[in-house]
């Protein structure tokens, strides 16, 4: 690949940021047990029970961890997984996509460098979301072209382009 092209940058996956508003706390309680058993290291952002939350507070929990660098990625869920995907989006260096099958998982991985995947957990079986998640942070970033248009993405948040 040339320096024109540019490389995907290193891409290890250790510590999973993870939050889920109250209709989706089920699923995220079965995701972090199965986070664990694939050897990350989980920082669980809430919430905990299913008293109702807002998704936004809860997006910008795990958001706020992946932009510190305590967390190399995010997953937030909740009913449906867009308004944590628009919330998330609004947080300068997020880019966050909201996935429903494996193929927009690799998409957002290998195309747009996705750090923070947002998911309708109600609406995937157990079994489903797990093999999601595993895809997800296994799928590594492919750079060359895609380097250019993740940059102008980051251009875009930089201008506050108003259209």
């Amino acid at each position: 690949m040339s320096a024109e092209e540019g490389s995907a940058p290193a891409d290890v996956v250790r510590n999973v940021a993870i939050g889920a508003d109250h209709g989706a706390v089920e699923q995220k309680a079965l995701l972090v047990r199965y986070l664990e058993v694939l050897g990350y290291r989980v920082t669980d952002v809430g919430t905990f029970g299913t008293e109702k939350v807002d998704y936004p507070d809860i997006a910008l929990a795990v958001c706020r961890k992946v932009k510190s660098g305590a967390c190399e990625r995010g997953i937030v869920l909740d009913g449906a997984g867009i308004g944590s995907c628009m919330a998330a989006n609004k947080v300068r260096g997020i880019r966050a996509a909201m996935c429903y099958d494996l193929r927009t998982v690799v998409n957002s991985r290998e195309h747009n460098n996705a750090n923070v995947l947002t998911l309708g957990g109600p609406l995937h079986t157990p079994d489903r979301l797990a093999e999601m998640v595993k895809v997800w942070l296994e799928t590594r970033f492919a750079g060359g072209r895609h380097i250019v248009r993740i940059n102008k993405i980051m251009a875009l948040e930089r201008g506050g382009f108003e259209g």
